[in-house]
């Protein structure tokens, strides 16, 4: 079986796109930096230009597609684009978009650079409607006023957001964004097109190679058996899964539920980005209840049931609110040392 999957280099420490004064990206809250620059010239397969009728901040709209800095299928450069690869239903695809002047320009390759092009207005948050959030807190209506760019993502497509998220069950977020980058570097293939040799963009796995991979290929990775098995469990079923991209947002987290090892965290996590769900807030977590308590009322000891009693009021919008929270910078000081790490690959 190894023999089916030849060794890549290993992914370089830096890529050099920082620059002094760019904002800090925001893990949780979904904001990444989007440099400002002069535009890049290529020569792109397909091109759309689009205009939405809001204020649209990029970064803060695209920022939770990123599974950290080095994530092999989201790059941001310093001409202002963001670049994502995408595994679609017509094939890998890659996009580039821009915000210039109020206008987004995006160029996409690959089989899928049609439904990518298609789907862009959703992906920036077309379907959204943030009007149908009224601010009940002090915190929350500032934080609105300076974001006023925020849209709620539609992605359309399940597994590259529910892959990732069973990657980052029961264990820390370095170690999933490790996981995540391996696997794909390893398994995925070269994104399509045009982009910069430097960005090293691949496209995830298909489900069938997913399956493929061999245990101890998840064991160097830092993925134990049980999350191994509830992504082989998911791509069995792929064409499935997918189809919750379509359904309202609680029927496509049942729909993700029926898999073993998929519980209310992990479906949605995912739904958040697949569905653009701006009421499904995430419980499980480990920090959010007590970032919400802190934020609400100043309790840092929040479970979830007092969470979601906070969250009540904005019933309908729960998810929008908690990333208004976490956007807020507002969250109570560390008073323990972080998660340890477990690297199962050293056992």
């Amino acid at each position: 079986m190894s023999s089916r999957f030849a060794p890549r280099p290993t992914l370089p420490q830096a890529l050099g796109f920082a620059r002094a004064g760019e904002a800090p990206i925001t893990v949780r809250g979904g904001e990444t930096a989007i440099p400002r620059g002069v535009p890049r010239r290529t020569t792109a397969a397909r091109t759309r230009t689009w205009t939405p009728p809001y204020p649209l901040n990029l970064g803060l709209t695209v920022g939770p597609l990123r599974r950290g800095p080095a994530d092999p299928t989201f790059r941001t450069t310093p001409d202002g684009s963001a670049w994502r690869a995408s595994r679609t239903p017509q094939g890998p695809g890659t996009l580039r978009v821009a915000v210039r002047s109020g206008t987004v320009e995006a160029e996409a390759w690959g089989e899928g650079a049609d439904w990518l092009l298609d789907q862009l207005p959703q992906l920036l948050g077309d379907a959204d409607n943030p009007a149908a959030f009224t601010p009940r807190h002090r915190l929350l209506a500032a934080t609105a006023h300076r974001r006023p760019g925020l849209r709620l993502i539609r992605t359309g497509l399940v597994l590259e957001s529910l892959i990732p998220s069973i990657l980052e069950q029961k264990v820390t977020t370095d170690e999933a964004y490790r996981a995540w980058r391996l696997l794909v570097r390893k398994f995925g293939e070269p994104a399509p097109g045009a982009a910069p040799a430097q960005l090293r963009l691949h496209v995830m796995p298909d489900p069938r190679t997913w399956t493929l991979i061999p245990s101890w290929e998840w064991h160097k990775a830092g993925v134990d058996d049980k999350r191994a098995s509830t992504i082989l469990r998911a791509a069995r079923v792929a064409a499935r899964l997918e189809e919750a991209a379509a359904m309202d947002p609680l029927r496509a987290r049942a729909r993700l539920e029926l898999i073993p090892g998929i519980g209310p965290w992990t479906s949605a996590e995912t739904v958040q980005r697949s569905n653009g769900a701006p009421d499904e807030v995430t419980v499980g977590d480990l920090h959010l209840p007590g970032i919400v308590g802190y934020a609400l009322a100043g309790d840092r000891t929040a479970d979830d049931e007092e969470m979601l009693r906070l969250l009540a009021p904005y019933e309908g919008q729960r998810h929008r609110a908690a990333r208004l929270i976490l956007l807020s910078g507002r969250t109570p000081a560390r008073r323990t040392p972080k998660m340890p790490k477990t690297d199962i690959a050293l056992l």
